[in-house]
């Protein structure tokens, strides 16, 4: 048995029954008002390419168990044999597979183990919820669970951000319901791994970069930045400061960093503010601590080495550098190099592996200059992404169906999301619950997405959740 936190039953797509009234006695007026006790499979679908050896499967119910009972499951397979290509745990019984209900549980598992490897396309295994011997149970929800190679048809999610200091950055693939999280902090620069020749800085942590008028990195001293270095930074709330940001919507041609030329006299000395540490104040509930301690400076020059890049560093006064030579590679967004590492670090998954990031974020306020945000939902452009916004004055979100998608509405924008999902005004921080989201993947998948949670039960930010379904 599992116990699964009463706060994570808000992830599956459980819709339950109106409260049901029993009369007490026939000459009572007065009504005994009992909650339905539903029990759902906590995701639509399992991805059979993913499963190298075991994976839980796991149920979930709508409160805690206080009575012994039983879930029947039946199994039904197309191209795929129990008892040689897979089995589980418990085991199939006549078609069936039975989980006892016990007291003082949240849910339960079925741990489906894979013994063929090369389970195809072709191979599809349906569970689903035939029957619950529960007093007031009912079969609603997610009530079957499909394993197949297919694209994820959706679930509930909760990214792992880390509470309100929100120090992971959190790469989301809908389709195989994969998440890769990393602490904020652990890179500086991104080497991109497309056809043009750019450099990325860390806007997680509001890091700055400003170009300094030489060609000669061990010369730049303390002088030769005076003049920008109260401007090369996030926040300022000056317009002019846009300059030192990637811009926020993030077309890989508006980086601070200019374009790494071919000629080398032409790539300049660049000035990077290196931003902040991860907070680690508690705050209030409801508000965040995003930046700790500032991470200092360097200066660097970036130069092109064949099919990849040059990157020299050292700090502001030091008369020689460091050199390391980054590979481009194709597969990723970018190639990540760390100060604190001095090396490459890995940090993004392989650009068609992943859809939309959860993160802190620097955004650009028209007439205001750069400023930083937390809470930020970046879908993945430079991976082929898109995505655009849906009013439920329009569609509800039950009611979308993938012939109500309308291609031409579809943003490169990787901020189309952005923070336009919850509203921080006033004392109250709450979800905005009239919009959700149609996401494109690189595959060509359709999603919907839609937020249900920005705090916790507790009500401390860093805890968002979100659901999603496959439009097919």
């Amino acid at each position: 048995m599992i116990k699964i936190l009463n706060k994570y039953r808000s992830f599956i797509l459980i819709t339950v029954l109106a409260i049901t009234t029993i009369s007490c006695s026939d000459d009572e007026n007065s009504n005994l008002m009992l909650e339905p006790f539903v029990v759902a499979f906590e995701t639509l679908s399992v991805n059979l390419a993913e499963i190298e050896n075991s994976q839980n499967i796991s149920l979930v119910y709508s409160q805690m168990s206080t009575e012994f009972g039983n879930v029947t499951i039946l199994l039904e397979t197309d191209n795929a044999v129990y008892g040689s290509d897979f089995i589980t745990n418990p085991p199939l019984d006549n078609n069936n597979l039975v989980l006892p209900i016990i007291p003082g549980e949240n849910g339960d598992i079925i741990v489906f183990t894979k013994l063929n490897e090369n389970l195809d396309e072709t191979v599809e295994i349906n569970l689903s919820i035939i029957s619950i011997e529960y007093p007031n149970a009912v079969i609603q929800g997610n009530s079957s669970v499909t394993l197949n190679s297919s694209a994820s048809l959706g679930r509930g999610f909760e990214p792992d951000i880390g509470g309100p200091n929100e120090p992971n950055q959190v790469y989301i693939d809908l389709s195989t319901e994969n998440q890769t999280s990393i602490k904020r902090d652990s890179w500086d620069l991104g080497f991109y791994g497309g056809s043009d020749f750019r450099v990325d800085i860390n806007g997680s942590i509001y890091m700055a970069a400003g170009v300094i008028d030489s060609n000669s990195i061990d010369s730049v001293t303390q002088e030769d930045i005076e003049a920008i270095q109260d401007q090369v930074a996030v926040g300022t709330f000056d317009p002019a400061n846009e300059a030192y940001v990637d811009n926020p919507d993030g077309d890989i041609n508006k980086t601070a960093i200019a374009p790494i030329s071919e000629i080398d006299n032409n790539n300049k000395v660049y000035l990077l503010n290196l931003g902040y540490k991860v907070g680690t104040d508690d705050p209030n509930p409801g508000s965040v601590s995003i930046a700790g301690d500032p991470r200092g400076w360097k200066k660097i020059r970036v130069l092109r080495n064949g099919d990849g890049y040059l990157l020299q560093y050292a700090n502001i006064e030091d008369t020689s550098h460091q050199e390391i030579y980054i590979e481009k590679d194709v597969n990723y967004n970018f190639t990540f190099f760390s100060f604190d590492e001095n090396d490459i670090v890995n940090i993004e998954p392989k650009a068609e592996n992943w859809d939309i990031n959860f993160t802190v974020f620097t955004n650009v306020l028209v007439n205001a200059g750069s400023y930083g945000f937390a809470d930020g939902v970046l879908h993945n452009r430079k991976g082929g992404v898109t995505a655009y916004t849906v009013n439920t004055d329009d569609f509800s979100y039950d009611s979308f169906q993938l012939e109500n998608i309308i291609n031409s509405n579809f943003q490169l924008d990787q901020r189309t999301i952005g923070s336009s999902w919850r509203n921080l005004l006033g004392e109250e921080k709450v979800l905005i619950d009239n919009i959700f989201y149609i996401i494109k993947d690189p595959n060509g998948n359709y999603y919907k997405l839609k937020f249900t949670a920005l705090l916790s039960d507790n009500g401390v930010r860093g805890f968002s959740e979100f659901k999603y379904n496959l439009l097919q």
